[in-house]
């Protein structure tokens, strides 16, 4: 029995899902050296989700030698131009590529001030969009493959070959913004977005997380619009106690918090004792 037991563990460690979270951007909109936010998930060494897709983050993809074609989904957080921009990009790159098969591209709902998903890929593909010469990327017959564009409004989760995704809106100023959990086999990631939490949304999404990858945008002492924008680290700090997360990544550093990391991590270290890091491009995280 004891043999038995010991060559189910062997077993198991063999075969266990390798889960791996790259970073290609760990930058904010401005021009300091690193590419602007993006995520890749990877799982047994094939990327399966990329989380943004700001500027820069089409050549960490090609850094990466990722492939288009192992793709499930994209999310984009919002549709801010550090987000969003490389977008066309992508699926440029995919009509040279070898993939087939449709593409979900994930995003926020829109408000007065920005279009939603769908409308924002219409902008970009459509009849009378700017790039309308690739405007078959929206038709099931295209001569390279269908993007799909999906609003999201509330909680919703959508379940995929390789992992699930559950999304929710969070507090963005006016931008409709969403964070999301990514669960595969019993590991979790929390990619908190542009938020400032102000409706405590993140603390019930990120109960028991593996990583959370919390956007750090701004010092502890920032004041004024930027505060209705983003999370100040003790704000990260206070929901990474209360959702009890295994280890938090700082992110979407911008030079107003590059310069103060012993502050921020004194900061959030008030409320939160596990592992803190600090993000930097094509970084990759074991989970």
């Amino acid at each position: 029995m004891k043999q038995l037991l010991i060559l189910l563990l062997i077993a198991s460690t063999l075969f266990a899902t390798k889960i791996e979270l790259e970073v290609l951007g760990s930058g904010g909109p401005e021009i300091d050296g690193r590419a602007s936010t993006s995520y890749l998930l990877w799982i047994d060494n094939k990327a399966r989700l990329i989380v943004d897709m700001g500027s820069g983050s089409m050549l960490r993809f090609e850094q990466s030698h990722a492939k288009l074609e192992t793709l499930e989904a994209v999310v984009l957080t919002h549709l801010h131009i550090d987000h969003s921009v490389d977008l066309p990009s992508f699926v440029k790159a995919g009509y040279f590529s070898q993939r087939s098969a449709s593409l979900d591209i994930i995003g926020p709902d829109a408000n007065y001030y920005f279009p939603s998903t769908s409308d924002f890929i219409t902008i970009l593909f459509g009849k009378s969009g700017a790039y309308r010469y690739m405007q078959d990327i929206l038709d099931e017959e295209s001569d390279s493959f269908q993007i799909i564009p999906f609003n999201i409004s509330k909680k919703t989760i959508k379940e995929y070959k390789h992992f699930t995704l559950t999304m929710i809106p969070v507090h963005h100023g006016v931008v409709p913004a969403l964070a999301l959990r990514i669960d595969i086999e019993g590991k979790s990631i929390i990619i908190s977005g542009d938020t400032n939490n102000k409706n405590s949304t993140l603390e019930k999404l990120a109960q028991g997380a593996d990583l959370f990858v919390a956007h750090h945008a701004i010092p502890e002492y920032a004041k004024g619009y930027a505060t209705e924008l983003h999370m100040t680290p003790s704000i990260i700090g206070h929901i990474a106690k209360e959702a009890k997360v295994k280890s938090v990544l700082l992110t979407h550093r911008m030079k107003r918090t590059i310069g103060s990391q012993e502050e921020s991590l004194q900061e959030i270290k008030k409320f939160y004792d596990g592992n803190v890091s600090f993000a930097e491009d094509r970084m990759k995280i074991v989970l």
